[in-house]
């Protein structure tokens, strides 16, 4: 599989086009797999434009692999700090053209200590809080990660 990457002049061009109401969303996802043997896991991420935050919008969206060294299958610690680090590079990576609209980070983390990527929960949305400044949206209310950027793989057809 080949890393992708979203485009930065792509994004800011579109966002030539939007007024100030608009709304952004990164939304950050990851998904196990094993390649010869490997585990790795394929981190994705999506940068969602709301146009108006009323009238659809446009989704970008990128796929990086990493090795997975998560030794608990039901304990994910560090595949759920990866999509925390992933969300957070893509913040910063567009920070300079996303700062004027309202911003939410969503993380596929549950909130709920009865699933296992709760594990993680705490470390995840303050390392959002620490490094973004903005408070993290988990699981139930993380659309933009469990749904957007649960099916990026898909769309991007890698």
């Amino acid at each position: 599989m080949t890393n992708k990457e979203i485009n930065f002049e792509e994004v800011k061009e579109y966002l030539t086009k939007c007024s100030p109401e608009t709304k952004i969303y990164i939304g950050a996802d990851s998904e196990r797999i094993n390649a010869d043997g490997i585990w790795y896991v394929d981190v994705l991420t999506c940068l969602i434009v709301h146009i108006d935050a009323k009238h659809g919008g446009k989704m970008f969206g990128q796929i990086r692999r990493e090795r997975d060294y998560d030794k608990a299958l039901n304990k994910p610690r560090m595949r759920m700090m990866m999509e925390a680090y992933a969300a957070a590079d893509l913040y910063l990576r567009f920070v300079e053209i996303i700062d004027k609209y309202k911003i939410e980070i969503h993380l596929d983390i549950a909130s709920n200590p009865v699933y296992g990527s709760n594990c993680a929960h705490s470390e995840a949305v303050g390392y959002i809080k620490g490094v973004c400044g903005l408070d993290a949206v988990t699981k139930p209310h993380s659309w933009a990660a469990s749904n957007v950027a649960d099916a990026t793989k898909r769309l991007l057809a890698v």
